[in-house]
């Protein structure tokens, strides 16, 4: 079962990730306010913040401790600013069409956090009756324990309190370790009065088998769709990270964007990246400029919405640290590959707009052939993402209309010149 009342643009949209603490040197909500004309540029739809609250002390990692290490789910962080710039930034990013989503960490708190000093009841406690958590690398926070009744009315009404702030939606850290019957109250209850937009951060298979393997419930993608409006596409990402290391072939994550299209419920929305804060920069992954610009019509192109983490748009290596003060470093700004981003994100969401159908291949290894069919049109982009050198036929494009790239000559398409993308009468 699939969410009913999903908007129909989330199934195009981008969302772009901001952590509002290393987005700048000052590293305040006011200096995210000054970038949004520059956000809403590449297309965007959906700002998300990275957590806005407080950061717990006790047991933090790092200087500047995780950002999902949480002290208070109801006030924000003094740090990024006040409820009147909090406020500003909301305001802002609406009048410029986009909507504001923030991180959710449900699963856990920081050691020092309110809820564990008001209500202790609420956490998970080992045989020994000591406080724990799931995971053990995350050692700086404690689970909370969703047996709790009273937990789950507070949380949810903690959500509407962000909500009536001005909130658009949530993105959830590792919704999947937070029973789904929670998720579905709060879906219902939040959803009577305004739209709100609910994204998964779903796990890899691997990490499911794990948790499932120490006894704890936990949910995956298929059946997250039923109370959200995204997930992760952490499923096929393990594929793509072992095809960047030499482990697997691409034919692999393209096996699995059919899986995803068949078993997962109709309507499904996956959220594609490259990269986020949690993963390395894809400059630094996929070496070469032209082969980044193919990834990136790629991902771009993929069903479902579009992941944009705030420095990748100009090509920026180096990931901000999560537990440290790291800024961005924007004056590294690749201009060029902005603009190309830009382009690509205005045609992918165009394209998946008018078109119903999708289809993906690999005439050659390396080298993928994406195709959107709608009513009377069609687009055929052919990607290089292997680095190859050759030729490559493909009939029919001749014709077509270039968007991006080069269109060969009868059909002959070299292949170091690609990106390319063809838009031909459909037949």
């Amino acid at each position: 079962m699939v969410a009913i009342d999903t908007p129909n643009w989330v199934k195009s949209a981008v969302i772009y990730e901001v952590f509002p603490r290393n987005h700048s040197v000052s590293g305040t909500f006011m200096d995210v306010y000054r970038d949004l004309e520059r956000i809403r540029s590449l297309h965007v739809d959906i700002l998300w913040l990275m957590p806005i609250h407080p950061v717990g002390i006790v047991g933090r990692k790092g200087t500047m401790g995780s950002p999902y290490a949480i002290q208070d789910y109801r006030t924000i962080n003094p740090e990024l600013g006040d409820d009147r710039t909090f406020r500003m930034l909301i305001d802002k990013a609406h009048s410029l069409g986009m909507k504001v989503m923030i991180d959710v960490v449900y699963n856990h708190t920081s050691r020092d956090s309110v809820l564990l000093r008001e209500h202790p009841e609420w956490f998970l406690q080992d045989s020994e009756g000591n406080f724990t958590t799931k995971v053990p690398d995350w050692w700086d926070v404690y689970d909370l324990d969703y047996r709790q009744t009273d937990l789950w009315t507070y949380q949810i009404e903690t959500l509407k309190m962000w909500v009536d702030f001005g909130v658009d939606g949530f993105r959830c850290d590792v919704a999947p370790l937070v029973p789904l019957d929670f998720w579905l109250a709060a879906r219902d209850k939040l959803g009577q009065d305004k739209e709100v937009i609910w994204l998964a951060e779903s796990i890899e298979k691997s990490f499911v088998k794990y948790i499932r393997d120490m006894g704890y419930r936990v949910h995956g993608d298929p059946e997250l769709h039923e109370a959200f409006d995204l997930t992760y596409d952490y499923d096929g990402f393990e594929y793509l990270k072992d095809y960047f290391q030499g482990r697997r072939p691409l034919t692999d994550y393209l096996n699995h964007l059919y899986i995803q299209e068949t078993l997962y419920p109709e309507g499904a929305v996956k959220l594609r990246f490259l990269e986020n804060h949690d993963n390395p920069r894809a400059s630094d992954v996929i070496r070469g400029r032209d082969s980044l610009l193919n990834w990136t019509v790629f991902c771009a192109l993929l069903p479902g919405a579009t992941l944009i983490h705030a420095g990748q748009e100009i090509g920026l290596r180096r990931t901000p640290n999560l537990f440290e003060k790291d800024p961005v470093k924007w004056e590294d700004a690749d201009y060029g590959l902005m603009s190309f981003m830009q382009k690509v994100l205005g045609f992918a969401k165009e394209i998946k707009g008018t078109c119903k159908t999708f289809a993906v291949g690999e005439p050659v290894e390396g080298a993928v052939k994406l195709t959107w069919l709608g009513d009377d049109i069609a687009y055929v982009a052919l990607l290089n993402l292997a680095n190859k050198y050759g030729e490559i036929h493909v009939e029919g494009l001749d014709a077509g209309e270039v968007c991006i790239g080069d269109a060969g000559d009868r059909g002959k398409f070299r292949m170091e010149r690609m990106p390319v993308l063809v838009k031909i009468p459909a037949t």
